[in-house]
């Protein structure tokens, strides 16, 4: 296994962080976080629409740029490392995923297109009142083409424009695929922790609804949210890199008793710990981002084992940052607080790293017991 990126790889990546970084500063996250409403930056969303990053993974018949998994885990990655306020998992990583791997023919030309050029928005909506549905039992109902219950926390589910739903079907749980402009559907805004990343309550009665997947639908939505797991697993990796160097730079700068925070044991160790997480995070990745390039069955271990140490990372550097920025750290004019609100979201969205620990544990007596 070569655990070394392309040089072509690394030009993708060297460009999306050069582009975010002229388009995607901190303030930008910042101005969405303080203008209730405004959902995502949508000048920032047209952009990366542009770059051709929405269809990195999606072949060209249907419009999209034919890259491959290793470039698009590394977009992500920069993604997360400028906390870009813009729909990119729920539409990239679900959306456009289910409609990739499970969709039909006609719902592939029909929809990937409109999704890599960004001119629609694509949400994924399997919570049901603050947990994530059991794949055995979503309380949604899927019944001749009509969509029945209610969906939330829905993540950038007031932007969206196409809605992949986990619902009960007539032969066990199923992926359903529906207009959320389409009579049936009422939308509503939720307080979310990070308003940089806004959430949703979506109601469906009797909303027109079309079938996603195989006739298992249990092991359609577990692949689904294993190969999301992986790309937002990067966005938190970024997410944590940045905090980290941002962490770096303060402690260096910071003066006490004549000479820099940074020099002082105590905030080296802490400092060296949190590297520690991240580069172990950072492996596990790597290796989640072959298996899901390569197709490998690994990919239900590794998506597990990276989402876990992702979420762990982000969090802890997100603690740590505000921690050694001591009395500035937590108040609203430092930026220490938009890293927190992220690590806490990303870190809930599609299960807790404590739920996917239990999976790895589930998984691995279950390869065990065959």
């Amino acid at each position: 296994m070569n655990l070394e990126f392309s040089e072509e790889q690394k030009f993708v990546q060297r460009t999306a962080r050069d582009y975010l970084a002229q388009h995607a500063g901190l303030e930008v996250c910042r101005r969405v976080l303080e203008s209730p409403g405004q959902g995502y930056d949508r000048a920032l969303w047209k952009g990366v629409a542009e770059m051709g990053w929405l269809g990195a993974a999606v072949p060209e018949a249907y419009g999209g740029a034919g890259l491959g998994y290793l470039e698009l885990v590394l977009i992500a990655e920069e993604v997360g490392r400028a906390l870009a306020p813009i729909p990119f998992a729920p539409s990239v990583a679900l959306a456009t995923e289910a409609l990739l791997h499970f969709g039909s023919e006609e719902q592939r030309r029909r929809h990937l297109p409109r999704l890599a050029s960004g001119e629609r928005i694509g949400a994924f909506a399997a919570a049901e009142g603050g947990s994530d549905a059991a794949p055995d039992g979503p309380r949604t109902r899927f019944e001749a083409g009509r969509l029945h219950g209610e969906k939330l926390p829905v993540l950038d589910g007031e932007s969206a424009d196409l809605c992949v739903v986990v619902a009960r079907g007539a032969a066990g749980p199923t992926l359903c695929l529906v207009d959320l402009h389409g009579p049936g559907v009422a939308r509503a805004p939720l307080a979310s922790f990070d308003p940089s990343r806004a959430q949703a309550r979506i109601a469906f009665d009797g909303a027109a609804a079309e079938a996603l997947g195989p006739a298992d639908g249990a092991a359609a939505i577990r692949a689904l949210i294993d190969r999301a797991a992986v790309i937002a697993g990067f966005e938190q990796l970024g997410g944590a890199t940045r905090a980290l160097e941002l962490t770096r730079e303060y402690a260096l700068g910071r003066y006490a008793f004549g000479r820099p925070i940074a020099s002082f044991q105590a905030l080296k160790h802490r400092l060296a710990d949190l590297y520690a997480a991240i580069e172990l995070a950072r492996s596990n990745g790597y290796y989640a981002a072959w298996a899901l390039s390569s197709g490998s069955d690994e990919l239900e271990l590794a998506a597990c084992t990276f989402r876990a140490a992702a979420s762990d990372a982000f969090e802890l550097a997100t603690r740590e940052m505000i921690q050694i920025h001591g009395g500035v750290g937590f108040t609203w004019e430092y930026d220490c607080h938009l890293f927190y609100r992220r690590a806490k979201l990303a870190s809930a969205w599609l299960g807790t790293a404590s739920a996917w620990r239990e999976k790895l544990i589930q998984r691995l007596e279950a390869r065990e017991a065959a």
